[in-house]
């Protein structure tokens, strides 16, 4: 006798197992994602999706595939570029002591101002239209930041005075006189340079 709950059983996992992405096509995605990030941190100016194809080595008909316009493409960048930034922030305090996280974290910074550069006039389009939301991310990054100060303050390792503010101001101006990749060396210096400065003196009070 045929047991209906077995068949049953079986109806839903073939149901989820069709919702469910194949792991080859989430690694291919990821691949077109990495690419596409590499492409638009370099580019003068904004990349077209053949030049992304290209690069990433695959058809266009493949990109798109995986990414049905230009716009789907460029959120999925922009969320990836966030996501590193705010779970970068807690992995890198796993390894590091917080003031070496906190320079890491500048550059994984300086990697998403650089993305953020080569896709800007999509980007602008769509937060313009509210498919992104620029307040939202501010407060996500701010919150990364935040996150590598309260320990560096209990380490004793950052300055006690210093805002998440203070310091994505200063970033953003960093970037902003020294864009990568262009100008990668000028901005490690004046990275390093930031860093000394987050560093408490001897007379800085005990946190």
């Amino acid at each position: 006798m045929r047991d209906p709950n077995t068949n049953g059983a079986r109806s839903v996992s073939a149901r989820a197992a069709a919702r469910a992405p194949r792991a080859d096509a989430v690694r291919n995605r990821d691949q077109l994602l990495a690419v596409a990030a590499r492409v638009f941190m370099s580019a003068d100016a904004e990349p077209s999706m053949r030049a992304i194809a290209r690069a990433a080595g695959v058809g266009i008909a493949t990109l798109y595939r995986h990414f049905p316009t230009r716009e789907s493409l460029v959120d999925s960048v922009y969320q990836d570029q966030v996501g590193r930034l705010t779970t970068g922030a807690r992995e890198l305090l796993a390894q590091l002591p917080p003031a070496a996280a906190l320079r890491r974290w500048m550059d994984l910074f300086g990697d998403w101002i650089a993305a953020k550069n080569g896709m800007l006039d999509t980007l602008l389009a769509m937060i313009e239209s509210g498919e992104i939301t620029h307040a939202r991310t501010r407060t996500e990054l701010l919150a990364a930041i935040g996150t590598i100060l309260d320990a560096g303050r209990a380490a004793g390792d950052l300055r006690s005075d210093v805002t998440a503010e203070d310091i994505a101001a200063a970033l953003i101006g960093t970037f902003t006189v020294a864009p990568r990749p262009a100008r990668a060396d000028t901005a490690a210096r004046l990275l390093d340079l930031l860093l000394d400065g987050l560093r408490p003196s001897r007379a800085d009070p005990a946190p």
